[in-house]
């Protein structure tokens, strides 16, 4: 017999909701094949089993919360011996008993134990309560501030747990609050819908982005006329290598150059020390729309790929996120987003900065429009891409939010210029 439990799913990621179950007592379960769909505050996705076998035992049911080395099935493999059923019972009481001598109330205490051995927890500690390294993490990702957060622990220890009910408070704030609704049964019946843990998280976050950052939009446009018979010259080439090459894909290439180039905009503000973060990793996320809501995949160090590597890692990640198999970190780490409603409309928009980023670009959709041409004295059709750019005026001003946009859009125009200056 074979234990299965849930692995290390993302950084700082300590626990999952079951909502699908795809195996019952006694059933067959392939290798790699999906046993469980789980849904984190960052995305769902179905995790598969890492061996073949009877599912002996179903460990969790829809709706169950498992932490990371929680027990999910026990399994009994093809061509194990009977011996092999023994293993599994000492194995378990240990995983059982290991939180109690770390603590007696907060098993979240467990996993962090390093934390006292950091110097600069005693310096922070009149500013911020002591807290874990996870707990630390987590509330840095979701935009809240941790000395705001009474502990759990002891002596006040601000567990992971402790962040995310603060979070649960913030979006039954945000809903509650600034949400009331009248009483609509005058007019008619109405129906309701639970939103999903992505779709509640992103709307706090959100939010919390909006009232934080003060936004403003830069609209431009690109020439993309010649860039699209480029592409549609390469696009056989990238497809054969399984990719797509799209203009999602060659704008991911283009503004991780631009980033290199203005490094103000792949940073963060600190408001709290009044500094300005400056990254040196370019990591660029890509909105991708999902029947669960808007997921954002995150390209690591895309300044460090070609245009048909990105296309590939892109083709990828969007087709596992929307088929709800992309992994929590790679959900996490970005520092500059990417927004691109050109296949639905529009001609502007304006995208809600991802907080602690300090820029998204948005595009929308190209189409033909007349341009004056200065050596023929003509008008002449043009294939124009509208840009969107909108940027915390905290760390940017307008200027260099312009100049930035007109980079991009003549990159675009003149792709050599990603030889010379990119």
């Amino acid at each position: 017999m074979a234990e299965f439990r849930l692995p290390e799913i993302g950084e700082s990621v300590e626990e999952a909701t079951v909502i699908t179950v795809f195996f019952e007592e006694g059933g067959t379960v392939g290798k790699d094949e999906p046993i469980v769909e789980l849904e984190t505050e960052k995305a769902a996705f179905e995790l598969p089993c890492p061996f073949a076998g009877t599912v002996e035992k179903m460990a969790v049911a829809v709706g169950d919360k498992i932490k990371v080395g929680g027990l999910i099935a026990v399994i009994s493999e093809s061509g194990k011996s009977a011996d092999a059923a023994t293993k599994p019972a000492p194995k378990e009481k240990p995983a059982e008993a290991e939180p109690a001598p770390a603590t007696e109330k907060d098993p979240e205490l467990e996993m962090p134990e390093p934390a006292p051995k950091k110097t600069s927890e005693p310096k922070s500690k009149s500013q911020s309560p002591p807290s874990s390294p996870s707990a630390k993490s987590l509330a840095r990702e979701l935009g809240i501030d941790i000395s705001n957060i009474k502990g759990t622990g002891t002596r006040g220890r601000v567990s992971a747990e402790d962040v995310r009910a603060q979070a649960k408070d913030l979006i039954h704030a945000t809903m509650d609050g600034s949400s009331d609704l009248p009483d609509f049964s005058p007019w008619g019946e109405t129906d309701r819908t639970p939103a999903s843990t992505i779709g509640k998280i992103s709307a706090q976050r959100l939010k919390r982005s909006w009232e934080t950052v003060p936004h403003v939009t830069h609209n431009d446009s690109a020439d993309i006329t010649d860039l699209e018979e480029l592409r549609k010259d390469f696009s056989t080439k990238a497809e054969k290598a399984g990719g797509k090459l799209t203009v999602t894909a060659i704008m991911v290439k283009v503004v991780a150059s631009a980033l290199g180039t203005f490094p103000k905009f792949n940073g963060s503000f600190d408001s709290k020390r009044g500094e300005l973060v400056f990254k040196n990793y370019i990591n660029i996320g890509i909105a991708v729309d999902t029947e669960r809501g808007l997921v954002l995949p995150v390209i690591k160090n895309a300044d460090e790929k070609n245009i048909i590597e990105i296309s590939i890692e892109l083709a990828d990640l969007a087709k596992r996120a929307r088929e709800k198999n992309i992994k929590p970190d790679e959900l996490q780490g970005g520092s500059f987003s990417v927004s691109n409603l050109g296949g639905i409309g529009g001609d502007s928009f304006t995208p809600i900065v991802n907080f602690p980023e300090v820029a998204i670009l948005g595009l929308s959709r190209s189409k033909i429009s007349p341009v004056y041409d200065e050596k023929s004295g003509q008008f002449k059709p043009r294939m124009i891409l509208p840009l969107s750019l909108s940027y915390d005026h905290r760390m940017i001003d307008g200027a260099e939010a312009a100049r930035f946009v007109r980079w991009i859009a003549e990159a675009m125009e003149e792709p050599f210029k990603l030889v010379f200056e990119g």
